[in-house]
């Protein structure tokens, strides 16, 4: 604890630091941001507990690589919830997903592929984030189980 101060001056931009001095590095860098939510749903064609209705506390993990802007960074965690809020939640958060997904076996693996193309394609429609991309998602249905999608099997397969 004897190491602790208290800074006495904050840099200021253009007077202690300039501006090209922000952007360390070209080199491409990961950002993940998490998020819950609730949801109901059941299974199809599936004898288990799961063919009745029943609902999670899902949690996604969404990350994204790209190159840092002037600034140095990447994507501002604001906005990676912005769009998740207004294209991909909205979809899935207290809805019953057999009703509000398009038609598909609600799983985790049929879940975590439509978040994967719903976020890609809100990065594309963006186009002002330096060669962002998903690398992967990944949804938990329960603390110790998920599913996931990861880049390179999204354009492979």
């Amino acid at each position: 604890m004897s190491d602790f101060r208290i800074v006495e001056k904050l840099q200021k931009i253009d007077e202690d630091i300039q501006r090209n001095q922000l952007h360390y590095h070209a080199k491409r860098v990961l950002v993940s941001k998490e998020f819950t939510f609730d949801a109901a749903h059941h299974l199809h064609d599936y004898e288990g507990k799961c063919k009745n209705l029943h609902g999670h506390t899902y949690r996604v993990v969404l990350a994204l690589s790209g190159y840092t802007d002037a600034r140095g960074l990447m994507i501002d965690f604001g906005d990676i919830k912005a769009i998740w809020k207004e294209k991909i939640e909205i979809h899935l958060d207290h809805r019953y997903l057999n009703e509000t997904l398009p038609p598909m076996n609600t799983t985790a693996e049929n879940i975590v592929v439509w978040i994967y193309e719903k976020l890609a394609a809100a990065l594309l429609d963006e186009q002002r984030y330096n060669g962002a991309r998903v690398e992967f998602i990944r949804l938990y249905e329960t603390p110790t189980s998920y599913a996931e999608a990861r880049r390179e099997w999204m354009e492979v397969e």
